[in-house]
């Protein structure tokens, strides 16, 4: 019987108050806009052009409102920001383990959607080993990604979870 590894990311963070739940929400949260962006690629927003018959009753007319020249400026920022994520997701899987890898593509990003105790078949391993190494992927794609939210601190010293 082999020896077990560790990862050195979990070894180092073991001792840091994560707060898993928050911290698997917002890892959940940015798979599944990654996958969408891959998926189905990014969806420019077009300015709306049309007559209105009511009138507008407006305060100062010394503010310059440029809606068409505000839409492109978040259409590009939010199209580079989107394959920034894509990438740093890509740079955070290289340092997952092969079985990890293995893990997040099959429950987040691939577009299949097949649960996970099927998964977990094709893959020979039981559930609950399936569900171990899905946690350590999870931690350690935030903790990579930069996306670990920590449990405050009471002033006694106690942790609010």
């Amino acid at each position: 019987m082999g020896r077990r590894r560790t990862n050195i990311l979990l070894k180092t963070y073991n001792t840091l108050p994560i707060n898993q739940s928050a911290t698997r929400a917002a890892v959940e949260e940015r798979l599944e806009e990654v996958r969408q962006y891959r998926h189905l690629g990014f969806f420019r927003q077009e300015a709306s052009i049309t007559a209105s018959y009511e009138p507008r009753y407006h305060g100062s007319t010394f503010v310059i409102n440029k809606p068409s020249e505000n839409l492109a400026i978040r259409n590009v920022d939010k199209e580079t920001e989107l394959i920034r994520k894509s990438e740093l997701l890509d740079k955070a899987m290289k340092l997952l383990t092969a079985d990890q890898r293995e893990v997040i593509e099959r429950s987040y990003l691939d577009d299949e959607g097949e649960y996970d105790f099927i998964s977990c078949g094709e893959m020979g391993i039981s559930d609950r080993t399936y569900r171990r190494i899905k946690a350590s992927a999870i931690i350690n794609l935030a903790i990579a990604m930069r996306l670990e939210i920590y449990e405050e601190q009471n002033s006694v010293g106690q942790a609010n979870r």
